[in-house]
């Protein structure tokens, strides 16, 4: 059985109506790999948007913890710019910082 992992996606974001305003648009969800990390992103965005289209709500979180939410209307995503990688937590009490008391 492939071990999971929690995984973070990137995916820069641009606003159709004026191209200069860029972004990331970030998924996170449990995966086996980088590649279905990225699968998985891709699929949750693409149910979001075809509930959105047709007037529906956007489905929640998924059981394998993967969801899409703040979707944008009128901001491309940019799919194949995205990355995947293991996510780490940036509060998290584990992470080494440099800083004095």
């Amino acid at each position: 059985m492939p071990r999971t992992e929690f995984y973070e996606v990137d995916v820069p974001i641009h606003d159709t109506s004026n191209p200069a305003r860029k972004g990331v648009h970030v998924f996170t969800g449990v995966a086996d790999s980088p590649a279905a990390a990225l699968r998985r992103a891709h699929e949750v965005y693409d149910a979001a948007l075809a509930a959105h289209t047709a007037g529906l709500e956007i489905p929640g979180k998924q059981p394998d913890s993967w969801g899409a939410r703040g979707l944008r209307p009128g901001w491309q995503m940019e799919w194949p710019a995205a990355k995947a990688g293991l996510w780490h937590n940036p509060v998290s009490w584990t992470t080494r910082s440099d800083f004095a008391l």
